[in-house]
């Protein structure tokens, strides 16, 4: 997997950050929540994930299109079925 970064509500480096994969998905970098009641409201947490918090304003680099493809920096088309195309 390759991985762009996208933003960060405190620089580059810090956390919260998001970033794109060449696979479609965000990866999201956060402080992992340990409050007892956020996770018993939250419920069962399956095993290999965690939840983290994130400040809402970093949400909008996710609105951004990934404009290059982090495997080989070419710039990514969209298809008119919003299928992506390299």
């Amino acid at each position: 997997m390759r991985v762009k970064y996208l933003g960060s509500g405190s620089g580059e480096g810090g956390s919260p950050t998001l970033f794109a994969t060449d696979r479609g998905t965000i990866l999201v970098q956060g402080y992992i929540v340990t409050d007892p009641q956020a996770l018993s409201d939250i419920g069962e947490i399956p095993e290999g994930e965690t939840v983290v918090e994130i400040t809402q304003d970093i949400l909008r680099f996710a609105d951004e299109p990934l404009t290059t493809d982090p495997r080989n920096n070419r710039q990514r088309a969209t298809s008119t079925e919003g299928q992506e195309a390299l």
